[in-house]
């Protein structure tokens, strides 16, 4: 039975009563004063409260611990291990799930089925079973009633959310109800098993190129809103296996395979993998790196995609005012924005890690120390910078996990230049070169009407130019010494004219052995001629040299 929504306003509010002093945001402190004072012990309980209020707490606690911009770092850390194993379903109650999604006996539907779960969650659980045609395939099928609990649990955050967003100044400043309604479509997203299919497919597709990396491939027929069926990957969790165990598998061949692929989604597809954490990751009996559980994905437009690389290359290169730069076109900019002091906190904060041995410098740590210090500042940032920054962390964990040794922000350096080329050509794709063709048929199409307009707008005289000056007066003298040398060029050669035609006329007055008036006005005009040519020379190449 669903608890009732009275008593989820009092286990929340008691929550926030019990916890209240240690959720204070700490925006003008770096994060190691900001865990300063913060009791480890504390952060552990407030974990261990949200496992006990359910599923939605749990997610939501999951979803805190990539919120740098909120907590503490010892918050951020209990919360990031988050369990999410609940006793069991009865296998009774499994079956009635799966016949009513599938509208087909248990027994038709499978040769085999295992009673006793591979993974119980929070929202569903993992069984083994093998198709008729032999196939073994994991079965993911969702807790009963998760659904109805999930939806009235948001209906009290979303309500909670929006009253400190209009009573407290925190709330004015971090915005706490479009947060709960972005975790809102992640969680209804994630309850959808028919999208998750659609998740697996489109990342098995994307993943194609990638020999050592397998994407578990749905069972279409076997794949409803609460039932989902996926190939079998045989294999072992990466946090089971001892370093000797992986010699064998080329573990530094894996990391930076599994580096490249995940910058592969963020900047080629646009679509990545945002959960990979540990227990998600296995390997296979064949050497293989197995990605899991799709329920949370990210998306991201070309526009984000070209600033997120901007911000990770500045991080992965020391170049710490770029990456500031970088952040500050990603988010929103609020009232209080402090421009100054935020390029300062992103300085220091990539100067501080630029020097840091090989183990401690994470580009997804300081992604999201950059996006906490966004909010500190005065920046809203994107929902998908944080998606970033814990995806890249829970990365680097993986690879060194996998590789101790690997450099993993060299690797990402690498991967993401050359990677930076193909979205270039990519760029060039058939579908864009279309596209402008499209646009070019568009613009010729309408230009004769366009025309039509102003030929139309230029006879019935309403046609009006409008032309923006810097100053009136230069550009009229200007207009005045252009006037006067055309003048002075004209008399000049109305005098040359004059005189050569004189020059037939026989005359008394001789000078220098020809008619003496036209000698006269020839001199006048080769006068007037050289001042001319020498006022343009020497007063119109002088501007040109100034600039």
């Amino acid at each position: 039975m669903l608890p009732s929504k009275l008593s989820r306003y009092a286990a929340v509010a008691t929550l926030l009563l019990k916890h209240r002093p240690d959720l204070i945001a700490i925006s003008d402190t770096s994060p190691e004063e900001a865990s300063a004072g913060h009791d480890s012990a504390e952060a552990e309980r407030l974990a261990k409260d949200l496992e006990q209020l359910g599923p939605t707490f749990v997610k939501l606690g999951q979803v805190l611990s990539t919120r740098a911009d909120l907590l503490p770092a010892v918050y951020l850390e209990a919360l990031s291990r988050l369990q999410d194993d609940v006793e069991p379903v009865p296998i009774a109650e499994i079956q009635k799930t799966i016949e009513e999604d599938l509208n087909v006996r248990l027994s038709k539907a499978f040769l085999t089925f295992e009673a006793e779960p591979l993974a119980s969650a929070s929202l569903g659980q993992v069984h083994r079973a093998t198709l008729r045609d032999g196939r073994v395939v994991a079965v993911k099928v969702q807790r009963p009633g998760v659904v109805d609990q999930v939806r009235a649990d948001l209906t009290v955050l979303d309500e909670i959310a929006a009253f400190v967003d209009q009573h407290t100044q925190v709330g004015r400043r971090y915005e706490f109800g479009p947060m709960i309604l972005e975790f809102r479509r992640a969680l209804t997203d994630e309850l959808d098993y028919e999208a998750e299919a659609s998740h697996l497919r489109m990342l098995k597709q994307n993943l194609a190129e990638f020999s050592r990396l397998v994407v578990p491939a749905p069972i279409d027929s076997y794949v409803s809103k609460r039932v989902l069926a996926m190939e079998f990957v045989r294999g072992t969790k990466i946090t089971a296996l001892n370093p000797v165990a992986l010699l064998d598998a080329d573990p530094e061949g894996l990391a930076d395979e599994l580096i490249r692929a995940y910058l592969h989604q963020i900047l080629i597809d646009g679509f990545f993998h945002a959960d990979p954490h540990p227990g998600n990751v296995f390997i296979a009996d064949d050497g293989r790196l197995a990605l899991l559980d799709l329920g949370m994905v990210g998306h991201l437009s070309p526009t984000l995609q070209d600033r997120l690389l901007k911000l990770v290359l500045a991080i992965s290169e020391g170049r710490g005012e770029e990456a500031a730069d970088a952040a500050i076109t990603l988010g929103e900019k609020r009232e209080d924005f402090d421009e100054e002091a935020f390029k300062r906190d992103v300085v220091a904060t990539v100067g501080r890690y630029l020097g840091a041995s090989l183990e401690n410098f994470q580009v997804g740590k300081i992604v999201l120390e950059v996006n906490r210090s966004a909010g500190a500042h005065g920046i809203k940032s994107p929902v998908e910078l944080t998606m970033l920054g814990k995806t890249l962390l829970t990365l680097d964990n993986i690879a060194r996990l996998l590789a101790p040794a690997l450099d993993v922000n060299a690797s990402i350096r690498k991967n993401a230049s050359s990677l930076m080329q193909r979205r270039l050509l990519k760029s060039l794709s058939p579908g864009t070169v279309f596209s402008t063709v499209l646009e070019a048929k568009e613009f010729a199409e309408q230009l004769p009407r366009r025309i039509n307009r102003v030929l139309e707008s230029l006879a019935s005289s309403q046609l009006k130019l409008k032309v923006e000056v810097i100053d009136e007066g230069a550009v009229i003298d200007g207009l005045q010494k252009v006037a006067n040398r055309i003048t002075m060029g004209l008399v000049v050669a109305a005098l040359i004219l004059s005189a050569a035609m004189m020059m037939r006329i026989e005359s008394r007055f001789v000078l220098l052995g020809y008619p003496g008036f036209p000698t006269i006005l020839f001199l006048v005009a080769g006068s007037l001629a050289a001042w001319l040519v020498f006022n343009i020379v020497t007063h119109d190449r002088t501007p040109r040299r100034r600039s």
